[in-house]
């Protein structure tokens, strides 16, 4: 069953009794709320993800419930909950979606240590994987979703699991986070993306999320070779321009992205090494979406020989 097939009024019963156990691959969330913002969220964003109504085990018991007390009654907020672990101070009710999602990726940047955790966004053609690494508002979720409405597949938007044994990256896809100015770009440049409500006054600005694409959804189960690192900065009525990077110089940004480079210790310095060495890494500052599609579809397919540039 996907969370399409559950009418609103059956999925906002089922998140408030047993919850729901929805399966984000590579891994099980068990998700219980009576918020509708968030069900509605859920049904509008994860639509074509397979979902059950009862179940024995998780990868991870989440809850988003209300704030009791008196604080209700003039500043209604939400609590997020991993198991009986409250991790973060609850946020205004009307972020419970965006909560839940900031929730997931803590979950997964927090506990999956058989991975090499960077926040990156990742996609892909075929098994040749693009890492665009960035702190938040740097521009990668916004090149990330004009990429995926131009045909790459999704493989993250926030979170690049790296298996340290191949150095292939898990896909682990989710809605795109989209913030501030980001929000209206995308919704001009790619119309046919499903975005949904627009949150305003976060910790983090403005904040929707757009849906994967559903014909493609699939594809996120296949892991892929990282073949291209790119760092993008988005600047209003910036010029496009793309650097190749010094090898060191990449390597010193990638590991300031990785949440768990020192658990690894010396297996994560060589799984980043094989990341970077190989492969070209370039620097891009960019503002028109059109151009630098179209730049990186034709610059990054004749780049099997590092150092190539138009």
């Amino acid at each position: 069953m996907r969370v399409v097939d559950l009418q609103q009024n059956q999925l906002e019963e089922a998140l408030r009794d047993r919850g729901i156990w929805l399966r984000a691959w590579p891994f099980l969330f068990h998700i219980r709320s009576s918020e509708t913002a968030l069900a509605s969220g859920v049904a509008a964003l994860y639509a074509n993800y397979p979902v059950a109504l009862d179940g024995d085990w998780a990868d991870f018991h989440l809850r988003i419930c209300a704030v009791n007390g008196l604080r209700k009654l003039f500043r209604p907020q939400v609590n997020f909950y991993l198991d009986r672990l409250r991790p973060f101070k609850p946020l205004p009710r009307n972020q419970s979606f965006a909560f839940l999602e900031w929730g997931m990726n803590w979950c997964v940047a927090n506990h999956l240590h058989r991975y090499l955790i960077l926040h990156c966004a990742v996609v892909a053609k075929g098994d040749d994987a693009l890492l665009l690494p960035g702190a938040s508002g740097s521009g990668k979720s916004t090149l990330c979703a004009a990429l995926v409405a131009r045909g790459w597949r999704l493989l993250s938007d926030e979170l690049a699991l790296v298996d340290p044994v191949d150095q292939r990256i898990q896909g682990f896809v989710r809605p795109i986070s989209l913030k501030n100015q980001s929000i209206e770009v995308i919704r001009d440049f790619a119309p046919n993306l499903t975005l949904g409500e627009v949150v305003e006054d976060t910790q983090k600005g403005s904040v929707a999320h757009a849906r994967p694409p559903d014909p493609r959804l699939h594809e996120g189960l296949q892991s892929a070779t990282v073949r291209w690192v790119l760092f993008p900065h988005y600047q209003s009525g910036k010029a496009t321009e793309l650097h190749e990077m010094p090898k060191g110089n990449a390597f010193m940004q990638l590991q300031e992205q990785a949440f768990n480079y020192q658990l690894h210790g010396e297996s994560g310095f060589d799984t980043l090494t094989r990341l970077i060495q190989p492969n070209p890494c370039y620097e891009l500052h960019y503002s028109n979406l059109d151009e630098v599609v179209q730049l990186l579809d034709s610059t990054l397919s004749r780049a099997e020989l590092p150092g190539v540039l138009p």
